[in-house]
């Protein structure tokens, strides 16, 4: 089985920061894309951000500039620094990762199990 464990959400000011991060764990070969959704209540699940194991990333535009994504291959481990944050990026975040798994030897998508993100004063 492989599993996504998110945590580092929370309530946070107008202009704040908050951290998440994302671990991956159990029957893992390789990982390949690692990224960030979110979604807002009554809205679609949208990118926030990827990252592949090369390195390359990619953001939506209205976090450019504020977020950054960040992985660190050897604890299979991704992170999402969020500074100035908004009203509008209160939502849900759910972390996704391509992976190899070392027990059925196929690539999936896997999902986390989300983190609540609010800002508001």
């Amino acid at each position: 089985q492989v599993q996504l464990v998110e945590s580092g959400g929370g309530l946070v000011q107008p202009g704040g920061s908050l951290r998440l991060s994302c671990a991956a764990s159990g029957s893992i070969l390789s990982i390949n894309t690692m990224g960030w959704y979110r979604q807002a209540p009554g809205k679609e699940r949208e990118l926030v951000a990827t990252i592949n194991s090369g390195g390359r990333i990619n953001y939506e535009d209205s976090v450019k500039g504020r977020f950054t994504i960040s992985r660190d291959n050897a604890s299979n481990t991704v992170y999402l620094q969020m500074n100035s944050l908004k009203p509008e990026d209160t939502a849900a975040y759910y972390c996704n990762a391509h992976i190899l798994s070392r027990r059925f030897g196929l690539w999936g998508a896997y999902w986390g199990q989300g983190t609540q993100v609010t800002v508001s004063s």
